[in-house]
């Protein structure tokens, strides 16, 4: 998101060098082109809404703080009956952007070894030219708050199959239960 062309379907970028001290508060709703974009961009079956509402505040300096959500409906695929399974989706959005050249955007090395502190902070994202995509930005979260197999409610394997995958596996071999799905 260093760059200031459009890579998200949503793709919004607001100029943040010189932020209110209040910060700026952006709101914005994906319109049909965008949701169809999304959708083809994310192997969804339709995306029925996507809209996000982020505050930008100003930190440490020149960086960016960026505190909101983004919300969505969306239709996938029963991964067990393929029938539609709609799902709602409200991520919170919490993180912080600087400049490319900042140097809070470098890792801490010391002797030459990469320090990472579980508790820490992470490292904040970087952007350059003064500008943030926030449509990116809200994007990413939804796509991190997309179910990976979706069911339908009530949606199981047949029996004969979760039963025969079971009964023939051998706990030494991994691909044990695979061989139950081979017609016999």
């Amino acid at each position: 998101m260093t760059d200031n062309t459009p890579v998200s379907p949503v793709s919004h970028f607001v100029t943040v060098s010189k932020l209110p001290g209040k910060g700026l508060m952006v709101k914005a709703e994906a319109d049909a082109q965008q949701r169809a974009n999304l959708a083809r961009a994310h192997g969804l079956h339709r995306v029925e809404h996507f809209a996000y509402d982020l505050h930008l505040s100003p930190w440490k300096g020149r960086g960016v703080r960026i505190r909101g959500d983004v919300g969505a409906v969306i239709v996938q695929l029963c991964t067990v009956t393929l029938e539609p399974v709609r799902t709602e989706i409200d991520e919170a959005i919490e993180t912080a952007f600087v400049p490319d050249d900042s140097r809070l955007a470098r890792p801490q090395i010391v002797e030459g070894e990469l320090i990472v502190s579980p508790e820490g902070d992470d490292v904040p994202e970087t952007f350059s030219h003064g500008r943030i995509d926030i449509g990116a930005l809200a994007e990413e979260f939804f796509e991190l708050a997309i179910p990976l197999y979706p069911r339908a409610e009530g949606a199981q394997l047949p029996d004969d199959l979760d039963n025969a995958a079971t009964d023939n596996a051998d706990p030494q071999n991994p691909f044990a239960v695979l061989s139950a799905l081979k017609p016999h």
